[in-house]
């Protein structure tokens, strides 16, 4: 029988990381026409296309638009390019591109699973993509992966239960939850909590299913680390439709709504991620046949004092910029950003926002873009705190243009008509392909950067949108056709 240990539950959300004692008892086997003064040189042609494509409903000043030839570096159309607006998404721009150049393109996050003195220990690495479903799908990895391997390694090394499972997530600090996200999206897989060990985007994933004279629910992973109350009810006709709350108890989920035939899978953040590790890993060990006794702890582990190596799980960094970018994944910005910091210090420990935001401020700076110019709050651009001109934007692409990792990058992008954010987008053959870019959204703010891939050579481009009275999505799109229709963008 397992020793029940001394629970620390999370009592708040923000400022946090309580170290976590659980029991491992019970195992389940989203104008004028531009005649102002621009910033700086536009060009007659691309002006022209530009005020066509833009209309005259919007308010000239809710808006920047920043065009430059990178080859030459010309700035070949402005338009409120030195104007600091919030960028959503387009922060993951920065993010990344300041990983690259503080991690370099060939880092890896290795997270280590060993034995010590009967204990099994899991020294977790901020790898935001440990049991990540679309990256998994890539590498033609099944679900739940990571717990056979482990199961395989204590078969061959004869070990048939454990003691303690204990996880050290001790490479970032204690704040999980950035203090500028809006609390009512905790559950929202975008705003999922960030933390040294992270598994399965720090989510469960909920299918609802209407068997007549109930709603049937299932998650994935299988789990009883999280209890759902369901209050959904079985319809046959109206609306359906299935959502998640949290309760003032962490990681127990009211479902509710209608449901008529089957709504989901959809994503519902949970809390405390490194116990969410354990304890799926304890309940596979006990499915597997190997019997967990003890407790299940977060604490700083001394890898020095018997520590020895069973399994080890590499994620290369160029995958995380990736699902950042292309498809905006939060939690991989975020992970990134306090990994700059925890690699900035001697012993790879704590790496937070505030040392983050530090060093891609240094970044910023050393490009010459002037601190007026940005605010810097977290790495994935929920936060409404940050801000960037069209001008930095560009001149972070550029630099990233002239350095030796700009084909990581632009391959990290989105692909207009084919992949990630923009996949419903540019259709057209003349454009399918030949815009690669990130997108931004969250409300009153849109985004979208990246480069043109014209006939005559590449573009950079940034436009940015605030307010109700800025762009729409389809006239920000209109800004990269119209760099496309200018410099060359032949159907085939």
């Amino acid at each position: 029988m397992l020793e029940v240990g001394s629970t620390k539950r999370l009592a708040q959300i923000k400022n946090q990381k309580s170290k976590i004692t659980l029991p491992l008892s019970c195992f389940t086997p989203t104008i004028a026409l531009l005649t102002v003064c621009f910033c700086s040189v536009s060009r007659g042609g691309l002006t022209q296309r530009l005020v066509k494509a833009l209309g005259s409903q919007q308010d000239a000043n809710a808006y920047s638009i920043q065009v430059v030839e990178p080859n030459s570096g010309t700035v070949v159309y402005s338009h409120n390019a030195h104007t600091p607006l919030m960028p959503a998404s387009n922060m993951k721009v920065v993010t990344t591109a300041a990983a690259l150049k503080y991690l370099g393109p060939d880092f890896e996050y290795r997270t280590k699973v060993g034995w010590q003195n009967g204990t099994l220990i899991v020294i977790g690495s901020g790898d935001p993509l440990l049991g990540d479903q679309n990256t998994d799908d890539r590498y033609s990895r099944p679900a739940g992966w990571i717990f056979e391997k482990i199961v395989q390694a204590l078969r061959e090394q004869g070990i048939t239960e454990v003691n303690d499972i204990v996880v050290d997530t001790t490479v970032f600090d204690d704040q999980r939850v950035h203090p500028s996200w809006p609390a009512r999206d905790y559950n929202k897989w975008y705003a999922c909590e960030i933390c040294g060990l992270n598994y399965n985007d720090n989510c469960i994933e909920v299918t609802a299913s209407n068997q007549g004279d109930h709603v049937a629910i299932s998650i994935q992973p299988r789990t009883s680390f999280v209890q759902i109350i369901n209050e959904a009810e079985p319809v046959t006709s109206g609306d359906s439709a299935i959502g998640a709350n949290r309760t003032q108890q962490p990681n127990k989920i009211t479902l509710f709504g209608k449901c008529k035939t089957r709504e989901g899978p959809f994503r519902v953040a949970i809390e405390q991620p490194g116990a969410f590790f354990g304890f799926c890993l304890a309940e596979n060990l006990a499915r597997a046949g190997i019997t967990p006794k003890g407790k299940l702890l977060e604490k700083a582990v001394n890898v020095e004092a018997g520590f020895k190596p069973l399994v080890e799980f590499a994620t290369p960094l160029i995958d995380c910029v990736r699902r950042a970018n292309t498809d905006s994944l939060g939690l991989a910005a975020e992970a990134l950003l306090k990994t700059i910091d925890a690699y900035s210090r001697p012993d790879h420990k704590n790496g937070g926002w505030t040392g983050g935001r530090e060093l891609i401020g240094k970044y910023l700076t050393e490009l010459g873009i002037p601190a007026e110019e940005f605010v810097i709050d977290d790495g994935s651009g929920l936060s409404r705190r940050n801000r960037l001109t069209t001008d930095a934007l560009t001149k972070i692409l550029l630099d990233l243009y002239r350095g030796e990792n700009w084909s990581l990058f632009q391959a990290s992008l989105a692909v207009a008509g084919e992949e990630g954010t923009i996949d419903k987008y540019f259709n057209e053959p003349k454009y399918r392909g030949k815009i690669h870019a990130k997108t931004g959204y969250i409300s009153g703010v849109r985004a979208l950067s990246g480069v043109c891939l014209t006939n005559t050579g590449p573009y950079l481009f940034s436009v940015l949108s605030n307010g109700p009275k800025g762009l729409s999505r389809d006239a920000i799109n209109n800004v990269a056709k119209a760099v496309m229709d200018e410099y060359g963008a032949n159907a085939k």
